[in-house]
């Protein structure tokens, strides 16, 4: 969440446990591997990026001499978990080829034509890579979206970048590939929802069933990438402000209209905008408000809330981040 991380050990158990951690940092996002489950990454809005080896137990900060100390995104290479990429306000991404020990900036992002319009609302004067999804089945291609005013590719590991295309979201917030499905990607963004089966070439915009446009973040099925979740909202304002949030879920099956979730999930009134994560079998979600963690088995049919301590200051915090690792993990 936006003030600390919770992490929650055996969720499927009968009485999962769950222990606060990382108190009284900004944070900005979170992300484990399952190649690496004990390891995670959490990158805060004014003090870095810091990471734990024993599944949230302690944390140290990363890459202090070289990232600046506002980092919005992390991502680890589902091809080798030693490879992690951070992305920061100003705009930039890194790599580091050793868990994080060293980093590397990846040169030429801001070199971009559409780079003089990027601007991020509440500071316009700047802007910050919101997200890095790279490619299942091509380790040296990445997407990178900018908060706001683009969604970027490298098709070589950062060497170069190629710009916007016409067809893609300007205000991507989050994505989704899957490793069963090559050259598709899903994308949740202010502007609307997003997808592509063509590597990013083109997007399309599949959207009858979806009433509310500002989406925030998305997952598809471990076993089924035709099945997708979504959260979004009428606007920013009520996505994000908890004195005012209203926020729902929606599903989409292969050429289906999208429909509204909410079987043992609270949606609407008082819900800030849902961060997602797909669990490890098919039909298995989970999803993160400030009323609490849920979890579903049916893909979305029903949820039921983990039944973990929930803080009190949680319920006044919008959530940064969720990722699912093995019950192997410490």
């Amino acid at each position: 969440m936006r003030g600390g991380v919770l992490v929650a050990h055996g969720p499927g158990d009968d009485s999962p446990a769950a222990h606060r951690k990382f108190d009284g940092y900004d944070v900005e996002c979170l992300e484990s591997a399952d190649a690496a489950p004990a390891r995670a990454f959490c990158g805060t809005f004014n003090t870095g990026l810091h990471r734990t080896d024993d599944a949230g137990e302690t944390w140290h900060r990363v890459g202090k001499d070289t990232l600046p100390k506002s980092v919005t995104s992390v991502a680890i290479s589902p091809h080798d978990a030693e490879v992690v990429y951070a992305g920061t306000e100003p705009s930039a991404v890194f790599r580091s080829d050793d868990a994080g020990e060293t980093w590397t900036k990846l040169n030429g992002l801001t070199d971009l034509s559409s780079a003089s319009s990027w601007s991020f609302p509440p500071r316009p004067h700047t802007h910050h890579v919101r997200w890095i999804e790279p490619d299942p089945h091509d380790p040296d291609h990445l997407y990178v979206s900018i908060e706001a005013g683009a969604l970027i590719q490298t098709d070589d590991g950062g060497e170069t970048w190629s710009d916007r295309v016409p067809s893609a979201r300007r205000d991507t917030h989050s994505m989704a590939t899957h490793a069963d499905a090559p050259d598709h990607a899903w994308a949740a963004a202010g502007d609307g929802y997003a997808e592509t089966t063509d590597g990013g070439e083109t997007w399309t915009y599949p959207q009858k069933g979806l009433n509310h446009q500002y989406c925030w973040s998305v997952a598809v099925d471990a076993a089924n990438p035709s099945r997708v979740l979504v959260s979004a909202a009428q606007s920013a304002r009520v996505a994000h402000n908890v004195d005012h949030a209203e926020s729902y879920l929606y599903r989409r099956t292969g050429d289906e209209a999208w429909e509204q979730l909410d079987s043992g999930i609270p949606t609407g009134s008082g819900v800030v905008r849902a961060v997602l994560a797909r669990g490890r079998r098919g039909g298995e979600f989970y999803a993160v408000t400030n009323h609490g963690l849920y979890r579903t088995g049916d893909g979305g049919d029903s949820f039921e809330r983990v039944g973990i301590d929930w803080p009190d200051a949680f319920e006044r915090q919008v959530p940064s981040g969720l990722v699912v690792v093995p019950s192997s993990a410490p």
